[in-house]
């Protein structure tokens, strides 16, 4: 993953109404700290930093008096209407450390038409240099049928990255038989009857209907 360069201030002021007036200026207000250094805290600049965010473990090159540092992003504060971010925390990293990270699973291709994919585990935790992250591990279920499982031991993970406290055999996808029309009726009758939903009146409104008709019907004869 190449690192994102951002330049950052020094902070002094602190507190809530600080804070205010730094994110007003479309800045946001950041920690950074670790390898047992005293945390630093610096004002990074807003839309730069949203849009380096937006790649998960972003590795940032954090440019400050002078000097520069490696940054993985350990917390994101977000505001939970606007998602706009609040606060942000910096883990300091070294060139060829290990860093244990969480990578998304993507699948790609189409599975065969009467599988049902469930992705078990939308993520996997891997240990990998903090320089070579991966973004992503590619899964494939192209023609993949019912039955198949794909375990975390299956995945295939980037040169350099290994699983980090996860059993090679948890599952990851699984592929079961997509259920018939019949079924998903049955189920959804047994989920409504749980919630106390009473079931449709559709046959005994057509029975109405048909009575209805049939009336007509004879009054029209006998006039």
């Amino acid at each position: 993953m190449p690192e994102v360069t951002i330049v950052a201030e020094a902070r002094t002021e602190f507190g809530k109404g600080a804070a205010r007036r730094i994110r007003r200026a479309d800045k946001i207000p950041a920690v950074l700290y670790g390898h047992g250094t005293d945390p630093v805290h610096i004002t990074l600049p807003g839309h730069e930093t949203l849009l380096a965010l937006r790649t998960a473990n972003a590795l940032l090159s954090i440019q400050i008096d002078g000097g520069s540092q490696l940054a993985l992003p350990k917390q994101v504060q977000r505001d939970p209407i606007k998602r706009t971010i609040e606060h942000v925390d910096l883990v300091l990293v070294r060139l060829g450390e290990k860093v244990t990270v969480d990578i998304a699973i993507v699948l790609e291709g189409e599975a065969s038409p009467e599988a049902l994919v469930d992705l078990v585990a939308s993520s996997v935790p891997i240990e990998a240099e903090a320089t070579h992250i991966p973004t992503q591990i590619i899964v494939s279920i192209e023609g993949l049928t019912v039955g198949t499982q794909i375990t975390a031991g299956d995945l295939l993970l980037p040169e350099g990255s290994i699983l980090s406290g996860l059993d090679p055999e948890a599952l990851i996808v699984n592929l079961s038989a997509a259920p018939s029309a019949a079924q998903v009726e049955a189920e959804l009758a047994e989920a409504e009857a749980e919630v106390g939903i009473e079931p449709t009146l559709a046959d005994d409104t057509e029975t109405d209907e048909a009575q209805a008709e049939s009336t007509t019907e004879d009054s029209a004869e006998n006039a």
